[in-house]
């Protein structure tokens, strides 16, 4: 199954999909969020060409797990994609920190404030999506 991976921001969406044996997740790309709906149909263009099954929500939880503003946010934008892609699932999954751990990741690499802005998003949506399949993913057993 393609699962594609969403990382909500203000102004931008990370997005990461799987590959079919759902062992690992890629960066796509950055689309920016105008609030007039071209980002749900950028989403819907990408969730066509890779016929995706199911996509994952990065959820914004507070520390303490609760349901914060942004993560109202993030509700209101998952009712506006199911209304957009009513045949396609949505989950979410906790995101707490991925967006620390991906400026880390892009600091250690070398990669200049600037660039890093870009890439930040879609480097989320890659941790927020492997979170998802490792959590997913069967245990294996000693036989």
């Amino acid at each position: 199954m393609i699962i594609l991976g969403l990382d909500h921001g203000q102004r931008r969406i990370g997005v990461a999909v799987s590959d079919p044996l759902e062992i690992a997740a890629h960066g796509l790309e950055t689309i920016e969020a105008d609030g007039k709906g071209s980002e749900l149909d950028r989403i819907a263009e990408v969730v066509d060409e890779r016929r995706v099954e199911l996509i994952v929500v990065g959820m914004p939880l507070s520390m303490d797990g609760s349901i914060g503003p942004q993560a109202r946010k993030v509700l209101g934008f998952i009712k506006r994609l199911r209304g957009r892609l009513p045949g396609v699932p949505v989950e979410t999954t906790d995101e707490r920190l991925t967006s620390a751990r991906a400026h880390r990741a892009l600091s250690r690499e070398g990669v200049g404030i600037s660039e890093r802005a870009e890439r930040v998003d879609r480097m989320s949506a890659q941790l927020i999506l492997t979170r998802y399949l490792k959590r997913r993913a069967p245990r294996c057993r000693d036989v």
